[in-house]
């Protein structure tokens, strides 16, 4: 019996995730097969039922679902309850349960894949929206000296400072906040590169040994990692790792079987 997964979203067609889990599961030698779904914007649980009701044993969620999906589904792990955002969802028979795989998929190809530990270093995370929401906990989970939140609108950087005081040393405040400072690892978690835009970040923010991460993955260097190659920063690197390693876990939440991912990013950045 072949296992159907899937990942839902609108648009969907770009989705790497269908070529990334048949890596998976060639690799693995599990029987499963995986589609994308397109779903119309009103229609996410229609869509999401009737793929359970089809034999669906889970799925992924991209834009803009992933707030809907935090609201379906009836049971929460802790880190896709802190970013209030769910992008894996695994059927039961009684439960429906959703998980948020990005920030673990960011902290293992930070450190497992380009070997750059978190512990102990300054971090600045770019953005306060989704996607730094979902980010936060794995990265205050590897223990750095200190992670500060930094984004155009103070007000939302202090309300993640303060959603996520209990679990780690934060700081927040806007990019003017930042004159003056560095850090370790960079990473943008703004829509800025989706624009071919640059967040305003002051001069001198990179240290010698630093790390610039865009969270959006792209064939070239995006504004923000142009900058931080002029700026001296010694390490650049896209998403791409992370989506692959995010959906590593997602695959592990599924099937009980942790797939190898270096081959993997090695493949997806040789079809882009």
């Amino acid at each position: 019996m072949t296992d159907l997964y899937a990942v839902i979203g609108n648009p969907i067609a770009h989705s790497k995730s269908p070529f990334i889990h048949t890596e998976f599961s060639r690799q693995t030698g599990q029987a499963m097969r995986y589609e994308a779904l397109l779903a119309p914007l009103d229609g996410f649980a229609k869509t999401v039922n009737a793929f359970r009701q089809q034999g669906g044993k889970g799925m992924n969620v991209t834009v803009p679902f992933k707030l809907a999906a935090h609201k379906l589904v009836t049971q929460l792990t802790e880190r896709a309850s802190m970013a209030q955002a769910v992008n894996t969802i695994k059927f039961d028979e009684d439960r429906i349960l959703g998980d948020n795989t990005d920030g673990i998929g960011l902290e293992r190809d930070i450190t497992n894949n380009l070997g750059i530990p978190i512990s102990d270093k300054r971090i600045l995370l770019m953005g306060a929206g989704g996607a730094a929401r979902g980010v936060i906990l794995p990265l205050l989970e590897a223990n750095p000296k200190i992670l500060v939140i930094a984004n155009r609108t103070k007000s939302k950087a202090h309300a993640l400072h303060q959603q996520f005081a209990a679990y780690g040393k934060l700081a927040s405040g806007d990019f003017a906040d930042l004159s003056g400072e560095n850090f370790d690892i960079i990473i943008n978690a703004t829509s800025a590169s989706l624009h071919d835009a640059l967040p305003p970040l002051p001069a001198g923010i990179f240290c010698r040994q630093s790390l610039a991460y865009d969270m959006m993955y792209s064939q070239k260097l995006t504004p923000f990692l142009t900058f931080a190659q002029q700026q001296g920063a010694k390490y650049l690197a896209d998403g791409t790792g992370m989506l692959v390693e995010q959906a590593a876990e997602s695959f592990f939440l599924w099937r009980d079987v942790r797939p190898e991912t270096k081959h993997v990013i090695e493949l997806l950045k040789l079809s882009t």
